[in-house]
């Protein structure tokens, strides 16, 4: 197997390397001056297994583009296979049409990967489960809540003073999940948005007082809806809020909003490079997710069972 990885998180790129003991395919991929991307291979790929890793994460339309060119290239050095590794699958929020005239991005973007000629998908925690049926090629979705819940009974140990918080009335499956593999209760924030982007809170059902709350989320974009809830938790009666996310989107002024919140933490893991001001946010800490890639980027080289990681 090979490993080709594009611009988007070089970081988790050597990371899952270095995991797996090889090293990164060495290709040129460029800008010309008008910005069309370039991309060069550098070695020999005939007949190998490749992997192209690849966030589609801002700025998504560039790294998206990049890794359609980098797949185009390996197919045609005639690779043997070609697996597209998209830790985070950005136009994973627009999988359903959500008013007259509007697009189904996700499967857009599934067409495009297919046509480029991936020959199977990898990616982690997908917004919404069903767009592996998007693709026409097989898929792996992986779940990132057993490095989760490491962290968690790392952190905050388990048991009665915990308590699972779902930010929304979407995310109570997760939730359920997650309090169930840590020993906690579960509550549920009722939230009503009234336009895009923003959130009210308006009820908490259960009762946090007392307890070390902990928020979860796949995708935290405005940090709104988070810092909202962490805000009602604590006026509630909960003693400390701590969050965790697999997706640190943090766009606009997300990471200054979760820097003066009530969240003691917000973890996310690294599917997505961190920016400068997410780096050096006192509050923002980011855990790895460089081994669970790389197992399962292993099994499917070996023809190994992926699912098995999650029994």
């Amino acid at each position: 197997m090979k490993l080709l990885a594009g611009n988007s998180n070089r970081a988790l790129a050597d990371a899952i390397a270095q995991y797996l003991q090889i090293p990164l395919t060495k290709a040129a991929v460029r800008r010309f001056a008008d910005l069309e991307i370039f991309v060069e291979i550098q070695e020999n790929v005939r007949g190998e297994d490749m992997f192209v890793l690849q966030s589609t994460s801002f700025p998504a339309n560039d790294n998206l583009m990049e890794m359609l060119i980098m797949i185009d290239a390996l197919r045609r050095a005639s690779a043997k296979r070609i697996t597209a590794v998209i830790p985070y699958f950005g136009y994973a929020r627009q999988d359903r049409k959500v008013g007259p005239r509007t697009p189904i991005s996700a499967k857009l973007v599934a067409n495009l990967i297919t046509q480029a000629g991936a020959s199977r998908v990898l990616t982690v925690d997908l917004h919404a489960g069903q767009i592996q049926g998007f693709f026409d090629i097989p898929t792996d979705n992986l779940y990132a809540q057993p490095v989760i819940v490491k962290d968690i009974k790392d952190a905050l140990g388990h048991g009665d003073h915990l308590m699972v918080v779902s930010p929304d009335v979407g995310g109570v499956v997760r939730a359920r999940g997650l309090a169930k593999r840590i020993g906690a209760d579960l509550a549920i924030v009722d939230k009503r948005r009234e336009r895009a982007g923003e959130s009210e809170v308006m009820n908490i059902i259960g009762n946090p007082a007392g307890r070390s709350c902990i928020l979860v989320d796949d995708i935290v974009d405005s940090a709104g809806t988070i810092c909202n809830a962490a805000e009602a938790l604590m006026k509630a009666g909960a003693k400390e809020v701590f969050a965790y996310a697999t997706h640190g989107v943090f766009s606009g002024g997300a990471v200054s909003r979760i820097q003066n919140s009530a969240l003691k933490s917000m973890v996310v893991t690294d599917t997505i490079a961190a920016t400068p001001e997410v780096a050096k946010c006192p509050n923002i800490r980011r855990i790895s997710i460089a081994p669970l890639i790389g197992e399962a980027m292993h099994r499917i080289s070996n023809e190994e069972s992926v699912s098995s990681l999650f029994d």
